[in-house]
């Protein structure tokens, strides 16, 4: 077996083994490559499940989150998805397998090119990236049949809950950003939302305005 098939059965373990079960998650992460969003320094541990520092202060989330988050989110091929923090576009990536359309939003325009270039190189046509302040969500495109946020505020911020659809799914690390963090699943019913909790994370805090690069 090859060095590079290895790599990518263990890593397809990892994530199983870490309670990442869904076929249809786990084919999409094994057809987006981490590799490719990985860069400099940390290329060689692209595999490997933890979190990896990227550009301007953020870092690309650990594998098993990542799975885990996508898998709570319970896409449908129809749906139009909305990410808050691009980071490095992996997490988006993923999102574009599962989905009919994935708008993804971060406060640093550089992480928003270089997320657009790698886009392009994979001919992922079904993502747009846009630089602006995630915490206002996108009213444009408002409803959303899902929304993901991958950085941690302290509540569910008001404004992505109202551009959820009845149904829809949001899945947020909520907590301060130097103390515990849970990863919780909000759904929004006709009568208001339903939390749940699904376990303990860290993520970067999710911060308004829009970044110096």
């Amino acid at each position: 077996m090859t060095d590079a098939a290895e790599l990518k059965m263990r890593f397809l373990y990892a994530l199983r083994s870490r309670g990442v079960t869904d076929g249809r998650v786990l084919s999409a992460m094994e057809k987006i490559d981490r590799g490719v969003f990985v860069k400099g320094l940390f290329a060689e541990r692209a595999y490997e499940d933890t979190p990896l520092p990227i550009a301007c202060g953020q870092t690309i989330s650990q594998p098993s989150v990542v799975g885990l988050m996508t898998q709570a989110l319970d896409i449908s091929p129809r749906d139009k998805v909305l990410e808050i923090g691009t980071g490095s576009g992996y997490q988006a990536a993923i999102l574009s397998q599962l989905a009919r359309r994935v708008y993804t939003i971060d406060r640093h325009r550089r992480l928003v090119r270089e997320a657009e270039e790698v886009f392009r190189n994979l001919n992922l046509t079904n993502i747009t990236a846009m630089t602006g302040d995630g915490s206002h969500g996108l009213p444009d495109q408002a409803p959303f049949d899902r929304i993901i946020v991958t950085a941690a505020a302290e509540d569910p911020p008001g404004p992505l809950l109202a551009q959820l659809r009845e149904g829809g799914i949001m899945v947020l690390p909520v907590g301060q950003s130097d103390a515990v963090q849970h990863l919780i699943k909000v759904t929004r019913l006709p009568q208001g939302y339903e939390y749940e909790e699904l376990r303990p994370v860290r993520f970067v805090p999710l911060v308004e305005g829009l970044g110096q690069d």
